[in-house]
């Protein structure tokens, strides 16, 4: 059997998400959180897979993925998870989110043989990542980042209706993951507090080494006792949806051969590009080191 080798590999359900703006027309995108990652860094020259599960009438809609040279993996189910959400105020960090239907939770019979790598689980809701997927992960030498949307974001069974609310298990998966996501949102429902920074602290003390917390107008990183913080400088927010996807990913490739800052500041013009049109980011590289020195100066 071959074993696998990759530098960084996104595990999620891909999606259909149905958007219904505030004051625009509703409309559906195919992707979802770890499709818009996965984009977010096709960019680079380094080794990229998706792994995810989704019905075999579908897998033709990853087609953009390999053709930007991202390895796919699909371990097939009976559905395609399928999202809708609405946005009821001008305010882009509140919105409501409805699970329609899902392909199920993923275990380590999901992966294709590969070399213990960097894996970024990235979901939409707690229905795809269990802590015992997570500690079985550990277990074989993967190093972790995740995106505590993936585990705030509670779905009732009955009616679909997606709620925050605090997780149980969130200074274990803190301990275990080398770097965390989280929005305003939800960082209030987690560390009791929506001020960014003392909400990556509080991670900090958790025992996360990188910790990124995002709002509406930009995007702060807590490592080594040290906070950076970048705003975002897109001039619409017409591609809002994936914002939090797009900036921890790209933020998580540039990492690996830059700095903190550097890495911040790539992040954050990549994401303000991806930002003012719907869909995940298709630019170039040259694209957003054009922003980046425009915008975000060192």
């Amino acid at each position: 059997m071959v074993t696998l080798s990759y530098d960084l590999v996104f595990v999620g359900n891909v999606a259909f998400d149905e958007i219904h703006p505030f004051r625009g027309e509703a409309h559906t995108l195919f992707g979802s959180a770890v499709y818009v990652a996965a984009m977010a860094a096709a960019w680079s020259d380094k080794r990229i897979a998706l792994v995810t599960r989704m019905a075999e009438r579908d897998t033709q809609l990853l087609e953009p993925l390999r053709k930007v040279g991202i390895a796919v993996h699909v371990s097939p189910s009976a559905e395609t998870t399928y999202h809708r959400g609405s946005f009821p105020s001008e305010n882009v960090d509140e919105r409501q989110i409805n699970l329609v239907r899902s392909a199920g939770p993923f275990t380590m019979a999901d992966l294709p043989a590969m070399e213990p790598t960097f894996i970024n689980l990235a979901s939409v809701t707690n229905q795809d990542f269990t802590l015992d997927f997570i500690r079985a992960l550990r277990s074989r030498g993967f190093t972790l980042a995740v995106d505590m949307q993936s585990f705030v974001r509670h779905v009732d069974k009955q009616t679909g209706r997606v709620s925050f609310a605090d997780v149980a298990s969130k200074q274990e998966i803190a301990r275990i993951a080398r770097a965390v996501k989280l929005d305003v949102i939800e960082a209030g429902h987690v560390t009791g507090t929506t001020d960014l920074e003392q909400a990556a602290v509080q991670f900090e003390r958790w025992g996360t080494s990188e910790t990124m917390a995002t709002r509406a107008d930009g995007v702060l990183v807590r490592h080594a006792g040290q906070s950076y913080f970048e705003r975002f400088t897109n001039k619409n927010s017409e591609g809002r949806t994936g914002r939090g996807d797009t900036v921890f990913a790209s933020y998580l490739v540039r990492r690996m051969d830059h700095s903190v800052s550097d890495s911040l500041r790539f992040a954050a013009a990549l994401t303000s590009i991806k930002m003012e049109t719907p869909g995940p980011f298709t630019g170039t590289l040259d694209d957003v080191l054009d922003r980046m020195n425009r915008d975000y100066p060192s």
